[in-house]
């Protein structure tokens, strides 16, 4: 498991943009036949890919996590962003469809993946958080999600957002997650846009098509800048930066937070007249 560590408002001002891409931007997530995972510093935050073909495959604890079980101490989100898969949590199979979700309180011990076919695999993502208390593993289809049509077409920032775990929907310790969908003709996500220091946000960035990007901004609202990022990239945000985009052509992107509190408004709004 790779180690991310914190950046400061202060280094952040001095990285190239090299250094940027590789504080913040995570490239090569999801492996055909591999579970990878990236432990965050920030909140203690885990973010993973995973892509079964032939076989299954086990999330188990690290020396970072300082268990054998890897939700041991911990609760864990995951979006199905490929082909049909299935997640079975202590002999019980969760079987996830496109954009499907699943929530995995804390405690459970035996997690494994699989893919319904080998040549079209399941994309899982996966968010983690350290948890206190214990909640109910459960499945979200896309119609149980809670929906709203956000932004405006003649701002070029329609979308849909779809919230999965959240106060009012699936319950969790800390973690909050779903997805938003820009709709056609329309490329900005998150505008206006926002920052929020009483956690952290990750994003990951999915269904572009090939030769396509988005246009990732983050940093302190008068002093942004951007990563070019592709299909199946994750990018994250401190609780110091704002973070939207806009994309080459219209795409999904996962979003999940964790810190002080699950409130989905508290956001610090920032108008568009004072970005630089």
């Amino acid at each position: 498991m790779e180690t991310r560590y914190s950046v400061d408002i202060d280094r952040y001002e001095r990285l190239t943009q090299d250094e940027l891409r590789k504080a913040f931007l995570i490239e090569d997530l999801f492996v055909p036949g591999q579970l990878k995972c990236i432990y965050w510093e920030n909140e203690r935050a885990v973010v993973g890919g995973i892509v079964p073909t032939e076989s299954a495959l086990k999330l188990v604890g690290s020396k970072e996590l300082a268990t054998d079980q890897f939700a041991e101490r911990r609760e864990i989100g995951i979006i199905n962003t490929g082909a049909k898969g299935t997640v079975k949590v202590d002999g019980t199979a969760y079987e996830l469809e496109h954009k499907e979700c699943l929530y995995i309180g804390r405690g459970a011990k035996d997690i494994q993946f699989t893919s319904a076919s080998a040549s079209d695999p399941a994309y899982f993502y996966l968010i983690s958080y350290t948890a206190h208390m214990t909640y109910p593993t459960a499945k979200v289809k896309i119609a149980d999600a809670a929906t709203a049509t956000i932004g405006k077409k003649e701002q070029a920032s329609e979308r849909t957002l779809r919230k999965y775990i959240h106060a009012d929907g699936v319950k969790s310790c800390q973690l909050v997650m779903g997805y938003t969908e820009t709709h056609e003709g329309s490329v900005w996500n998150t505008m206006p846009c926002h920052t929020h220091e009483r956690r952290t946000e990750i994003y990951c960035y999915f269904g572009l098509p090939e030769d396509h990007a988005v246009m990732h901004f983050m940093g302190r609202p008068d002093r942004t800048r951007h990563i070019v990022i592709r299909n199946r990239q994750v990018v994250l945000s401190p609780i110091w930066s704002v973070h939207f985009g806009a994309g080459t052509a219209p795409y999904p992107f996962i979003w999940s937070m964790g810190g002080e509190n699950q409130a989905f408004a508290d956001m610090d709004q920032v108008p568009v007249k004072n970005l630089k």
